[in-house]
């Protein structure tokens, strides 16, 4: 992932400003607002990053999928919507301005997530097998970044989410892996996790996710 440091230091100092102030019921009968509790100031930078690397995989598969019609680029880019869509709900609860609004598909405010796209692309196009190996390099780092995102956060749906998109994330990973060894007839090795990692994943079946899915 990127490093924080400015960028942190830029978010804390726009939440503060933000932060709206709780209301306070004033006698029986009064409803009573739920106190706002502003993100921290990584967990914003989390967030943020975090729905423009979901539309990384999405742009990515959409794009490989233009030239490649093998099932997991079609299927899986559809989950990786609504893995933007849930980080999107949380951008709008937290009062977090969306990166990913207004930018078509190829476009990023993150200039390392725009150079990272262009790479895999151009990585994927070049052969049906680099293209599946390209699907399980961004599973793999997501799931890494969505674990360190995981440790940096203590509130329950910022958790909640990240817990269902590394679900989603192990399941692409399976998909891509199988159909590489559909594809080579070898079995699929480990680009950025432990290998050991990815083979407790690869062992394990098709998990149901977040609404009891399989994603």
């Amino acid at each position: 992932m990127f490093s924080r440091t400015l960028k942190t230091m830029a978010v804390a100092v726009t939440l503060a400003l933000a932060a709206p102030f709780a209301v306070a019921g004033n006698g029986p009968g009064t409803p009573i607002t739920t106190p706002y509790v502003a993100p921290t100031a990584a967990e914003a930078v989390d967030l943020t990053y975090m729905r423009e690397e979901e539309k990384l995989a999405r742009d990515v598969y959409l794009t490989l999928g233009e030239t490649w019609t093998v099932a997991p680029f079609e299927n899986i880019a559809g989950s990786e919507q609504r893995h933007m869509d849930a980080v999107l709900k949380l951008l709008v609860k937290y009062l977090l301005p969306d990166p990913a609004a207004g930018n078509a598909i190829g476009e990023f405010t993150d200039p390392t997530l725009q150079a990272l796209y262009v790479a895999l692309v151009q990585k994927g196009q070049g052969s049906v097998v680099e293209a599946l190996l390209v699907g399980g390099l961004i599973e793999e780092t997501d799931l890494t970044d969505l674990a360190a995102a995981m440790s940096r956060t203590t509130k329950a749906d910022i958790l909640k989410a990240y817990t269902d998109l590394s679900c989603g994330s192990r399941n692409h990973l399976r998909a891509f892996a199988g159909q590489y060894s559909l594809v080579t007839d070898a079995p699929y090795a480990a680009q950025s996790l432990p290998q050991s990692v990815v083979d407790a994943i690869l062992a394990q079946p098709m998990e149901r996710c977040g609404n009891g899915r399989v994603r």
